[in-house]
């Protein structure tokens, strides 16, 4: 075992500690140990690798101190630690790693600052500390990282503005600051960054005009949600407009301002209302400071058809939620106490099974609030299934026709918007454009909280990357297709 180059236990049940004796392992390049149960602290044992590359830790249940020595290890290039119970501040060392090039570790509960230390880091390529708990301001040193391509800071403590260095950030394409309380403007030098393809800043306390260019051509309102301070010249983001000036024009009559404001108080003022009602439903339950966050729901592996038949009480009837013509749908519960809803196909409807097929490779791919999350699924010789997350408010379609259901004004709207960023979502959010080709109110499904979720992908088509058209005779349901697909078959 002395000459092992690599270790993977990734993806079990591994429980305890993780054991020193691994320190023995000296040629060791690699050490992966994700998705386990793994407890207790990072042994120092690690730190005897001086030839590990890779050290994957995440999804794990580790806590403590991480130790110091790791900065010892120079030819570490990767570090995946996110997802544990670390509760403690990163060491100062593993800020001056030269050679690391990927350091992921979101939601591990970790503290403290970041320090400017953090320039030292000169090779890293990406840098996720989202979930976490740090604090103070965002190190304007970070604008030294030029080969840093990503850069997630979400969801923290950050206070202060968004430094102007992050204009020498020459290689970055993904910047998110959302969530969190950073004050000031958005630097107009960010325009300049021509690499940069995704940004953030939803959901802080930044304020000012923002910038038209680069990015932000091509931004949308989510970018900028819940920051009451920003406004836009060119409404393009449907932004309140900035104030206009008047310095050089005091022979400008009132009638004529009155004729140029007017329509853009009105139009500003509803789309004040519709981000009103996204706000005040996200905000419900959570303190005035706080945003409600996304819930995350962690793949798990397949699980077989006796943990199916366990989940469901062997299909008991008491269990159905509903009947469709791809097959049937039962509430269950999974080993660990997780309430789910099963989607049970019919094996014997062929076009069904590749239903199948299509559904998991959308949603593979895909991931966001209001598309109904698939933890796991299972595939067999005699069963085809997807293990949903369970949605205990119904489909929307119940409580558009059911006597018994009622919505009032706000939350219809409120479901609107979800599905509308669900799809926009399928639409532009991902690499590849997604066609769902079945969208209804029975496929449109209600959480706890009565945010809606878009879900039942069997027909969706996948948009070649070289075509905008995609020819299809798959149809949806009558009542709810485009017309210009009864006609031309065409999805767009």
């Amino acid at each position: 075992m002395s000459g092992l180059t690599n270790l993977v236990f990734q993806n079990n049940n591994l429980t305890g500690n993780i054991p020193p004796e691994i320190g023995k392992l000296r040629q060791l390049q690699g050490l992966y140990v994700t998705n386990n149960k793994l407890q207790g602290h990072i042994p120092r044992a690690l730190c005897h690798l001086p030839n590990l590359v890779q050290l994957s830790l995440d999804d794990n249940e580790l806590s403590g101190l991480i130790p110091e020595c790791l900065a010892n290890l120079s030819m570490l290039q990767k570090f995946y630690s996110g997802f544990n119970k670390f509760s403690s501040k990163l060491p100062l060392s593993l800020w001056k790693m030269r050679s690391l090039l990927f350091l992921i570790m979101p939601r591990s509960s970790i503290e403290g600052e970041v320090p400017s230390d953090v320039g030292e880091l000169k090779a890293i390529v990406e840098l996720d500390l989202s979930g976490n708990h740090f604090t103070g301001e965002v190190p304007s040193r970070l604008g030294e990282l030029q080969n840093l391509q990503s850069l997630d800071l979400s969801n923290n403590s950050f206070v202060g503005k968004i430094p102007s260095s992050f204009a020498n950030l020459i290689s970055l394409g993904f910047l998110d600051l959302s969530l969190n309380a950073l004050s000031g403007t958005i630097p107009k030098s960010l325009e300049k960054l021509t690499d940069l393809k995704s940004i953030n800043v939803s959901f802080n306390d930044l304020e000012g005009e923002i910038p038209s260019g680069g990015v932000f051509a091509n931004s949308t309102l989510r970018s900028f949600l819940g920051n009451k301070g920003l406004c836009g010249r060119d409404m393009i983001l449907e932004v309140p407009a900035c104030p206009i000036t008047n310095s050089g024009r005091q022979s400008v009559s009132k009638k004529l301002i009155l004729k140029i404001v007017t329509p853009l108080i009105i139009s500003s003022f509803l789309m004040f209302l519709l981000v009103s009602i996204w706000i005040m439903k996200r905000r419900k339950k959570g303190k005035s400071k706080d945003v409600e966050k996304v819930l995350e729901i962690r793949t798990h592996q397949s699980v077989s058809y006796d943990e199916i038949q366990r989940a469901t009480n062997n299909f008991d009837g008491s269990n159905l939620i509903g009947v469709g013509s791809s097959g049937s749908v039962y509430k269950g519960t999974l080993f660990g106490g997780t309430v789910v809803a099963i989607k049970v196909l019919d094996m014997e409807n062929e076009q069904v099974c590749k239903r199948f097929d299509t559904e998991c490779k959308v949603m593979r791919n895909v991931r966001h609030r209001n598309l109904v999350p698939v933890i796991t699924i299972c595939s067999g010789a005699n069963i085809r299934a997807f293990v949903l997350q369970f949605m205990p408010n119904g489909s929307l379609e119940n409580w558009l026709y059911k006597e018994d259901c009622h919505l009032n004004l706000l939350q219809r709207v409120t479901v609107m918007l979800d599905a509308a960023m669900g799809i926009e979502y399928l639409h532009l959010g991902y690499d590849t454009p997604i066609v769902h080709c079945d969208l209804k109110p029975a496929n449109i499904l209600l959480d706890e909280d009565m945010v809606a979720h878009v879900g039942d992908f069997g027909i969706s088509k996948i948009l070649a990357v070289s075509k905008s058209v995609v020819h299809t005779e798959t149809l949806g349901t009558l009542g709810y297709i485009a017309p210009g697909i009864l006609v031309s078959f065409d999805f767009t």
